[in-house]
């Protein structure tokens, strides 16, 4: 087992959690319990960041153990032009919150946040950095937790491939904001252009499919029972060759993340859909009141 060594919050921290949240993190009275929860791909530092819908995420969810699973923050996209909301800020304070009440949060960064992984092994806050991490279900099972950069031959071969598919990335996302503006403004639920797309075009589905055979292929030969990554922004649950692949997805299109019950069961939950039901919830809840 590595050895976390601590380092202690500095007072620029300590003030920052003092400071607390433009959004209050304690509007629902009940929230769902898990024993596990993984996100990554947040993107934070980029317009394209679902940052509102994973604030509400974080504040309808708990559990013992979460897992940040890379790309949390991007660094890519902050070197060129900086653009840090309140949104983004008060994701930080609710994670640095959970830690401090008791949650165990590994980080383990990514390449768009690569520039953490010179600290893996320290503890930050509460926050645990790790390159990657084995963590164990309920009923026993081995997963290896990786953001899967590592595996990808572009980012590593190609890393200016990598920056042009980037940028190209960001003008899906654009365009995206401006397609679910109009649904917001038409009273229509979250859609994801660019989700849509990736089942369209046949390349994309050949490399997301070779990406989760490579890294069930590398889970079987580390001796584990499966893999959780991130990096494509694809959630997915299936088994590859005996051994059991998931991706938790992201919070710029897809919306998800994986979660493991209190017995070992995972689910992917897609947040989108989550707030659909709840907000059809409310309506009938009005109209069986006001009937």
């Amino acid at each position: 087992m590595a050895v976390i060594t601590r380092v202690p919050i500095d007072g620029y921290l300590a003030d920052f959690l003092a400071g607390g949240s433009a959004v209050s993190d304690d509007p629902v009275t009940r929230r769902r319990q898990y024993r596990t929860v993984w996100i990554s791909d947040i993107h934070l530092g980029t317009r394209g960041s679902n940052a509102e819908m994973l604030i509400d995420f974080l504040d309808h969810v708990d559990s013992d153990t979460m897992y940040l699973v890379g790309d949390i923050i991007d660094g890519w996209r902050l070197k060129k032009k900086f653009y840090w909301p309140a949104t983004h800020n008060d994701i930080v304070w609710r994670i640095l919150k959970r830690a401090k009440r008791g949650t165990r949060i590994v980080f383990i960064p990514g390449n768009h946040d690569e520039m953490f992984r010179q600290f893996a092994g320290l503890n930050f806050g509460g926050v645990e950095i790790r390159r990657q991490a084995v963590h164990e279900t309920a009923d026993g099972r081995r997963l290896l937790v990786l953001h899967g950069d590592e595996f990808d031959a572009i980012t590593l071969s190609h890393r200016w491939l990598a920056h042009l598919g980037d940028a190209a990335y960001t003008m899906m996302m654009t365009l995206n904001r401006w397609v679910n503006g109009y649904r917001r403004a038409m009273r229509l639920p979250y859609w994801s252009l660019s989700k849509h797309a990736k089942k369209k075009v046949k390349n994309a589905v050949e490399f997301i499919s070779n990406f989760e055979t490579v890294m069930a292929r590398e889970a079987g030969a580390r001796g584990v029972d499966g893999v959780i990554a991130g990096h494509i922004h694809t959630a997915d649950a299936r088994t590859i060759g005996g051994i059991e692949y998931y991706n938790d997805g992201d919070w710029v299109e897809g919306c998800t993340a994986l979660v493991e019950h209190f017995d070992g069961r995972m689910e992917i939950l897609h947040w989108a859909d989550e707030i659909a039901r709840r907000d059809a919830d409310a309506r009938a809840s009005a109209v069986r009141a006001a009937a």
